[in-house]
């Protein structure tokens, strides 16, 4: 289901040897606390949150118990492009998160046939074939045809197969965006800058 398990807690030791002068016990765990809140607190609000991938959604590109890093400070100057990898709340039920790669962008119109995607918009009005390499192949299904609107997007898992996404519970509101995959972080052979990043490639129709 691509569904994340957020972390709870981040944690900050400092050494008490160091503060060993600066008054009683009491009030240093009580200074100590408040810097920790005042640097953490902002920090997983408005710049980066962790989070554990749970999931077969997103295979082959991550994996369960993959520890990432979500950047929640870029959507704040751009909206997300085609390709981004992102987290959300799920529209279904906002206590979960989920991950997928944004698809369709405001002002496409998506169809779906035969496990092809094809993309329709003012830049490309008789549309486009969206080939991605990283994605499995999508099984057959009825014809699907959005349209999407300002503020929305439309998003798949990699895993076509295993994937609830916008196929089925329809556009995704922007306001429902947490942030892009930033960092992989665990497993350390997995260690990795924007895990996932890619373009899909763009076959004009008639060219």
């Amino acid at each position: 289901m691509g569904l994340f398990s957020k972390k709870k807690t981040v944690t900050n030791e400092f050494d008490e040897a160091v503060f060993a002068e600066a008054g009683s016990p009491l009030s240093e765990i009580f200074q100590f606390s408040l810097i920790a809140i005042l640097i953490v607190v902002p920090i997983r609000l408005f710049i980066a949150q962790p989070f554990i991938v749970s999931g077969a959604s997103m295979e082959d590109t991550f994996h369960t118990g993959e520890y990432l890093i979500v950047d929640q400070l870029t959507y704040h100057f751009e909206t997300p492009s085609r390709g981004d990898v992102i987290v959300f709340r799920y529209p279904r039920d906002p206590s979960k998160y989920f991950i997928k790669r944004v698809i369709g962008v405001p002002g496409d119109t998506i169809t779906i046939e035969n496990g092809v995607i094809t993309i329709a918009n003012e830049a490309n009005p008789q549309g486009f074939v969206l080939s991605e390499a990283y994605a499995e192949t999508m099984p057959p299904a009825a014809k699907l045809v959005e349209k999407i609107g300002d503020r929305e997007y439309f998003v798949m898992g990699d895993n076509r197969d295993e994937s609830s996404d916008s196929r089925a519970w329809g556009v995704l509101q922007e306001e429902r965006i947490i942030g892009r995959a930033w960092m992989r972080l665990f497993p350390p052979q997995e260690l990795d800058y924007l895990p996932g990043a890619a373009v899909p490639e763009m076959i004009i129709k008639g060219s």
